[in-house]
Formats: C-alpha cells, structure tokens, sequence
C-alpha cells in the first residue's frame, strides 16, 4: 500500500486533497458551525491548522464538490449553491514600514479581478475598508448570493508592532474599523470566521464586530484544530510502526480547550512521522523572545506555572499595553488547560504545560534569554543536575556559582527579599526542568509551603532558598532553610521506605549575586 505524503506547511486544501496528503476531516465541526450561526471567532497557537480549516471552508462555500467526496459533510451539502468568498490574511510583516492599508488594498483587488469587479479609483473607493464595503455589496448584487468572509491572523498587524504602542494601536483602530465593515454589511453576508492566535478584547477590536462568537473556549470545538489519538491510531495507524506511542504522547499530546480530548500539534506529529526522531519541531519554529520579556516586566517567575489558576476573563485579556503573563502564555500554547473549577460566579480554570516538548524547551529557552552565555547554559544546567543526582553538593553549589555569574542581571531589582529568592528558585526550577525531573514549586503543605521539590528515581531533594544581606551570613541562612524543611515538615509527605530523602538549604547573597551556601542532609 502507498503511504500518503505528509502536509508540512501546506494550509490549502485543495492541494493537500488532489496531490495525495493526509488529511484529518474536520467537516463535522464545519457542518455544525454553519447550521449553529454566521459568526465565528477562533483563536488557536501558530501551526495548528487555522488557516487550512478558512481554506477548507473557502472550498465548500465555492462549491467544490470533488474535494469533498469521501468526507462526512459530503451528502449533507447543496452543492448547486455556490457563494462568493471574500479571504483575507494578513501574513506579511506589519512595522512601521509597512503601510496596512495598501496591504488590505492589494489583497481587494486580487478578489476583485478574480469575480471581474472593477472599481473606479475614486474617493469614496480610496481606503480598504471602503473598498470591502463596496465589494462586498457588488458581489451580493452580481451573483445574488450572500458573501462568505474568512479572514486568517486577524490579529498580526498588531502583535507585530507590540513592542511599538503607537503602531500597534495604530493598526488596531484600522482593524477595528475594516471588522466593522463586516457587520454594517450583515444583509449581504452568509457567513463570517476569524482566526489568529490572540483573543484581543471585544472592545479593543472587535467593538464593530462585536456579534462574533467566540468559539475558543468551546468544548464542542476543542479538536477543530489539531490531531486526536483516535486520528494517530486510525488515519495514521501505519506510521505508529516503529514508534513508541507512549513517547509521543508524552512529548507532543496535552493540548485542552475544555474539550474530553486533548489534542496534537499537528506539526509536531506530521515531522515525527516524517523524521522518525522526537525532537522540538514546533517549539523550534518560534522563540519566545517577547513573551520572556513580558514575564520580566510582570516579575513572573516560572514558579507561578506550578498550580497557576486563572480566571475565565483575564485567561482572554490581551491589548496593547495590557497584556498579562498566563494569558500569553496560554494563548500562544506554552500552557494549556488541565481543569477547571466555579468559584462564586466566575469560572477558573488550572493551567499547565501541555507536554514534554514545551515544558522541557521552554525553561531552556528562558535560560538562554538570561544568560550572557547562552551556548554554554545549556551543558551548564545539565551538568549541575548531574552532580545533584549523584549527591556531589559541593560540586553542585560550585557549579551553580559557575551558572549564576553568566546571569547579567536579576529578573528585577526590588528591596523585596522575596522576589531575590523567587528569582534564584526561578532558575533552578528551569534547570531541572530541562532534564525532564518531576518538579513541584510552591507546594503546599500543612505547615506552609516548600521553594522546590525534585523527584527522580529513588530520590527526593527538598530545596528551601533564603537571601542573606551580605556574604558573612550565608552559612547562617543555609542552615535557617535546612531547619525550616525539618520544622515545617516538607519532606513530611515524601517518606518511603524506596525514598531517599535529601534536604538542602540554600542561601544567596543579595549584594553579591554569585555567591551562595549550600547545607545538606539526609533523612
């Protein structure tokens, strides 16, 4: 039998179905969408399929009816009826040296010669929005059926020129004003679907659009992107072979949008099958330079993922200069969600990494980003969860030392101690991250709560962490952290007969950044 190619960077669907690709049927939730409403809104991480769903649906909403034969929306559809489809993606570099308007202009016109509507370049013509509104009405009257309207990254113009408030806000009031077009149009429009990666507030972007529903968070469509397992061990059955399917659940599967089933990245899987090696294919695709330097300005340490609990309205918060952490976070999929519960009248919901891939890289990449030295942190932190694992303490607070002097800076100065220690526990939690160690932060006991518990193997190490305000204090802090763990009973939970307990306290100090003291025991 003939294995099918694999669908890397290929978001047409036309192509993918003619020229022998895989393909996973998304048109049950494109046939409940259309019968539910007209307009629709779905925020999805890069490279999970967005924009093949806007071309899939550009395709049915044409009427081409031999892309779909075999697929479950085939005998449910009225294939004599076709719509004019008006798509716009805004897939080019939006900064200050890009004009948005002409963007949207260019992408106008192409539409326009392709259904032969000329327009005279007259005023009442000479903006995009303009011009939509005068498309999209000439179209309805030209071929007597309502337009469909798909628009793909909606919200790039903007995130392109975050880091530049007056461009972005700039480009954001031109969106508004080129969505609003949309609704002002309701009578000759039949269906409407936005997609990008951020969830830019209603009233910040979409206030002339503001009858979009947003699907983002609804568990009816919670795999209208991505790949199941049912999809792994049915269309892509044969490419199991060889693989162990226990790895690549733990290192690609784990997204959730309040679905019964979490999914994949489909890029992730698609260079599996292809490569046959596990590697960070999607993380690779994209380094969260920005999103680091957002934790830096919130002072967010990585220790908040641990238990990290947000609710329903600030997980969507997203604008121009107001942009929180775990909202980026998860919006751009280095979070998902792992539960949820009511609290009084709001929802919160539990966020986590969604796999290995994510939380190994991640923690990683935050290393580099702080890092002088960022090809060295990464043997660096390997070699000090070595010397951990084999009990050399001394070797491990050397080596440290050796770590944190590559570090130019602190997350942020403040007089507040505890933000000293949140910083020096935020790095070593990266680092046992990336060795892939079962790590707890912050858990809580029922005496207060431990910095950092690392679990592997027989082994447990409980770390407590303290800064002393000058280096002749440091052997004295260590030993303050050493009996906190005892007093506070931290190790309490983790007795076993099959477990080595260690305790170690751990003191920086605040004047010098390198220097540390490191007391250790066994219980």
């Amino acid at each position: 039998m003939n294995r099918l190619k694999f669908p890397v960077g290929i978001p047409d669907f036309g192509t993918i179905r003619n020229e022998g690709y895989y393909y996973i049927d998304k048109t049950p939730h494109i046939c409940r969408l259309i019968e539910q409403g007209r307009y629709f809104f779905l925020s999805r991480p890069r490279r999970f399929g967005k924009s093949l769903l806007l071309s899939t649906l550009k395709s049915l909403f044409e009427g081409n009816e031999l892309l779909f034969e075999g697929l479950d929306i085939y005998d449910k559809w009225d294939w004599s009826v076709r719509h004019p489809v008006v798509r716009l993606s805004f897939d080019a570099n939006f900064d200050e040296s890009r004009n948005l308007d002409s963007d949207v202009l260019a992408q106008l016109e192409i539409v326009e010669t392709v259904h032969g509507a000329e327009f005279a370049t007259d005023s009442a013509a000479a903006s995009g929005p303009a011009r939509l509104r005068r498309l999209l009405q000439h179209l309805h009257a030209a071929t007597g059926q309502q337009v469909v309207v798909l628009v793909d990254e909606y919200d790039k113009p903007i995130v392109d020129a975050i880091d530049q408030p007056e461009i972005a806000r700039m480009n954001r009031n031109y969106l508004r004003g080129l969505y609003g077009v949309i609704k002002g149009c309701a009578d000759c429009v039949r269906f409407v679907f936005v997609t990008g990666i951020s969830m830019f507030s209603k009233v910040s972007l979409f206030s002339g659009l503001n009858n979009l529903n947003d699907i983002s968070l609804d568990p009816r469509y919670a795999t209208i992107c991505g790949y199941t397992e049912r999809d792994l061990d049915t269309v892509f059955a044969q490419e199991l072979e060889g693989l162990d399917r226990d790895e690549i659940r733990k290192w690609y599967n784990g997204y959730n949008w309040r679905g019964e089933e979490k999914v994949y990245n489909p890029y992730d899987i698609l260079l599996l099958f292809d490569t046959r090696e596990f590697a960070s294919h999607w993380f690779m695709t994209g380094m969260p330079t920005f999103l680091y330097r957002v934790m830096k300005e919130h002072q967010f340490s990585l220790l908040e993922i641990e238990n990290l609990s947000v609710e329903r309205g600030r997980l969507a918060k997203f604008d121009v200069g107001d942009i929180a952490p775990a909202a980026l976070m998860f919006q751009t999929g280095y979070l998902t969600i792992a539960g949820e519960e009511r609290i009084g009248s709001k929802t919160h919901f539990k966020l986590e990494y969604p796999n290995l891939e994510v939380r190994e890289h991640l923690n990683l990449n935050f290393l580099e980003y702080v890092s002088e030295d960022s090809e060295r942190v990464s043997p660096q932190a390997v070699e000090l969860c070595d010397l951990l694992i084999a009990n050399d303490f001394e070797g491990f607070a050397d080596k440290l030392q050796v770590l944190l002097a590559s570090i130019p800076y602190l997350w942020q100065k403040t007089a507040d101690l505890a933000r000293y220690e949140a910083w020096y526990a935020s790095l070593l939690y990266a680092c046992f991250q990336t060795r892939g160690y079962e790590v707890k932060a912050e858990e809580s006991t029922g005496r207060g709560r431990s910095d950092i518990v690392v679990s592997h193997d027989d082994q447990v190490f409980v770390f407590e962490l303290k800064v002393a305000e000058d280096e002749d204090r440091l052997d004295d802090m260590a030993l303050v952290a050493i009996e906190q763990i005892r007093e506070k009973g931290y190790a309490g939970k983790y007795r076993d007969r099959t477990k080595i307990i260690h305790l170690l306290g751990l003191a920086f100090c605040r004047e010098t950044k390198d220097k540390l003291a490191l007391k250790a025991e066994r219980c």
